[in-house]
């Protein structure tokens, strides 16, 4: 017997008017979403009691999830993935083909080291035909450092010969002011998602506005709460619609360490275990870029090099 299967959170058994409005101010406006939170996460954010908060989640996994599945079962769903390119070759094939959907990709490196132009770039390709390396999908582009810059949108649209408005159009851009803001903008998101035709969320940078918000040591603990729930609510987006998620990072020294690169990701191990993917970048000579991947659940470490024109992400002369 097929399970029955509920499009709103209001078509959930035991969820009236004020429960539904409850759960979708408080972000959970698919029943996709309800399914993969927690009893507390509900019971915090959106005010439900324990008994009705604990129904709807099971109601709500029951309808979509069988609970063990096949190897095989998950072998078919990964069959669902896209790839949008990063307009590089040779970055691509360090990725497997591309950045992948249902999970989150990260990029990390010093000031100027091409994260925020790679950002811009994917908002471009993914807007591309599947043939073409992208998804034929628009995006939520999360501006936290005040580094979008619609003019460089419009070079490589012009570069790949795309309509510059249409492009443009297919941008949604939340400025964050604050890691709240920045929650709250995610949250949001799911609104967006299916009516947009979103198939891109990027955040740009997912850790500036945490840094500055809790700063000291004595908030180190809550920060880090705060950002653990933050890239959960990123993941959820991501399985749940089948989304790429690409975020970008800021670095600091660690010195503690004595030898080799004292370069450190922000945002330690909460950030680092869920983020799948995750890339180095650092400046070279000539204006080129080192790409190292350093994490990834299926493919191995390894590195290329790319460069950054007028035209946006590009392999080195030469490259086929």
């Amino acid at each position: 017997m097929a399970k029955k299967k509920y499009d709103t959170v209001a078509d959930l058994p035991g969820v009236g008017d004020k429960t539904a409005d409850k759960l979708i101010k408080a972000g959970y406006s698919d029943p996709r979403l309800i399914a993969m939170a927690s009893e507390n996460e509900l019971i915090k954010t959106a005010g439900l009691g324990e008994g009705t908060a604990q129904k709807i989640i099971v109601i709500a996994r029951d309808s979509l999830y069988e609970g063990y599945e096949p190897a095989t079962f998950i072998m078919e769903k990964r069959k669902a993935i896209g790839k949008v390119s990063t307009g590089s070759k040779a970055l691509d094939e360090l990725l497997g083909g591309g950045v992948e959907s249902q999970s989150i990709t990260e990029v990390f490196g010093a000031y100027g080291s091409a994260k925020t132009q790679i950002a811009h770039q994917l908002s471009v390709t993914v807007q591309l035909p599947v043939e073409e390396g992208g998804m034929g999908g628009s995006v939520l582009y999360i501006d936290s450092e005040n580094s979008f810059r619609p003019e460089r949108i419009k070079q490589m649209a012009e570069a790949r010969g795309l309509d510059v408005e249409k492009v443009l159009e297919n941008i949604f851009v939340g400025r964050a002011y604050s890691s709240d803001h920045q929650i709250i903008l995610i949250k949001k998101a799911a609104e967006m998602i299916k009516e947009k035709n979103v198939k891109l969320v990027i955040v740009d940078s997912i850790t500036g506005q945490f840094r500055t918000d809790y700063s000291g040591r004595g908030e180190l603990a809550v920060r880090q709460q705060k950002l653990s729930k933050h890239v959960k609510d990123l993941q959820k987006l991501s399985e749940g619609y089948n989304l790429v998620v690409f975020v970008t990072n800021q670095v600091m020294s660690n010195p503690g360490l004595l030898f080799g690169d004292p370069t450190t990701a922000v945002g330690g191990h909460v950030l680092h275990h869920a983020t799948k993917t995750r890339i180095y970048l650092r400046r070279s000579k000539a204006g080129t870029r080192i790409c190292r991947l350093v994490d990834s659940p299926h493919l191995p470490d390894g590195e290329c090099l790319v460069r950054i024109t007028e035209n946006g992400v590009e392999d080195l002369e030469g490259k086929k």
